[in-house]
């Protein structure tokens, strides 16, 4: 089974790093001395002997306050499964961390404080997840233990929750009462929830698919990020990682942007010999044709080819922390190729409240608008929803060199 992505989200303490050291923990994936660790800055902080939330808080800086500041990345195993954890700050400042993490995230584990309920950042974290491309989601609503293992106040927020949640067309959710802090639902069931039937955290983890072998099934998209030379009487090589569809040696490809069509001769990963080569694997590409390939270039099926596009309509998460300029000009990144862009109009912008369109104002920092963009030179693109690799981008304040934007292909 292929490793399974997941980033946490929600609103600051809501118990996002508690909850992900509760499932290291208890599934046993923390080294003694790591458990060690923690111990002695639990008693620094004059917190209770062992504070789990300190297993994924890594940064002095958020140690010191209790927070998450940075993306912390953490990996465990069980018997079953191989698990990357991105650890999401909940701070609304620190928004485009959030963003990071789920960028590569197979699902999102957004948690929910059952006494504050469902906050306008947990709406924006679980509306940006759904627009990058998270197509699974779990909702823990933590701290049951607070009202009583309640069912009734479970219900009432689950029900919150799901009204929200139906607009954004997840293919799964999942709304997991538990206790971050005393660990139900979390590995094990615990007695105090005994009226829940549905699965543990751990084990709707275990029955998600990756977004890897739905990658390997789409249309073939092979950016290059480094063309060998020829030496020692070895051919030519392309690098990089597949990130949609699959190679096979002797089939038809074309390479954009020289629109050339060649064949593969060999497929190579760490000198070896393939066959077959799929949607994220890291591999060494020999051409049947001695084409000028270079790094940028898009090796893809010919049968079912990126479109050539000058003007965007994209919808962009804004994480500048200056406001987004209506005619300014802009870099745009994709994939390996970096062109100027011009905002030529801002259409609207999403409510996280409502998800509702309204009226287009001022973009700021954390705001989620619909725009068109108009390039310098072409890019090859895909809509986001079709294949993330070539429907994603960001945009780069040419004077600060700054990211300012993460960008969706519509």
């Amino acid at each position: 089974m292929q490793p399974l992505r997941f980033a946490t989200a929600g609103s600051v303490d809501d118990g996002k790093s508690t909850l992900i050291g509760r499932l290291l923990y208890d599934a046993r994936a923390v080294q003694e001395d790591q458990l060690a660790a923690v111990e002695r800055a639990s008693v620094r902080r004059g917190g209770p002997a062992l504070d789990l939330s300190l297993l994924t808080d890594g940064l002095e800086a958020e140690r010191e306050q209790g927070i998450t500041i940075d993306v912390a990345y953490r990996y465990f195993a069980t018997p079953e499964r191989k698990f990357i954890i991105a650890d999401s700050p909940g701070h609304e400042q620190y928004t485009r961390n959030m963003a990071t993490g789920a960028s590569n995230a197979d699902a999102i584990l957004l948690l929910v404080d059952v006494e504050k309920g469902l906050l306008p950042q947990t709406r924006r974290h679980a509306l940006i997840a759904r627009l990058l491309g998270i197509r699974h989601a779990i909702v823990f609503v933590n701290k049951m233990d607070r009202v009583a293992f309640s069912a009734d106040a479970f219900r009432e927020l689950e029900q919150r929750v799901r009204s929200f949640a139906g607009a954004l067309d997840f293919q799964s959710l999942e709304v997991i009462p538990g206790s971050a802090l005393h660990g139900d639902m979390v590995v094990e069931r615990g007695e105090s929830l005994a009226w829940y039937a549905g699965p543990t955290l751990l084990e709707r983890l275990h029955a998600l698919p990756a977004s890897a072998e739905d990658a390997a099934a789409g249309p073939l998209r092979f950016p290059v990020q480094l063309a060998a030379k020829p030496q020692q009487g070895q051919p030519r090589g392309c690098m990089g990682r597949i990130d949609s569809g699959h190679l096979l040696v002797g089939t038809e490809v074309l390479v954009l942007p020289s629109g050339k069509h060649t064949r593969v001769r060999r497929i190579l990963t760490n000198g070896e010999e393939r066959e077959i080569a799929v949607a994220g694997d890291s591999v060494t590409v020999v051409l049947t044709d001695e084409l000028d390939v270079a790094r940028g270039d898009l090796i893809v099926d010919p049968a079912v080819p990126p479109r050539e596009a000058r003007e965007l309509q994209a919808t962009l998460v804004w994480l500048g922390q200056e406001p987004l300029r209506p005619g300014g000009r802009y870099l745009v990144q994709h994939a390996g190729r970096r062109t100027l862009a011009r905002i030529a109009s801002i259409e609207a912008k999403l409510d996280v409240g409502t998800l509702e369109e309204t009226q287009a104002g001022e973009v700021a920092l954390n705001d989620i608008a619909r725009a068109t963009l108009r390039l310098q030179s072409p890019v090859f693109v895909d809509s986001y929803e079709a294949v993330r690799a070539t429907g994603a981008f960001i945009l780069i304040d040419e004077a600060s060199n700054h990211t300012v934007a993460a960008g969706l292909v519509r």
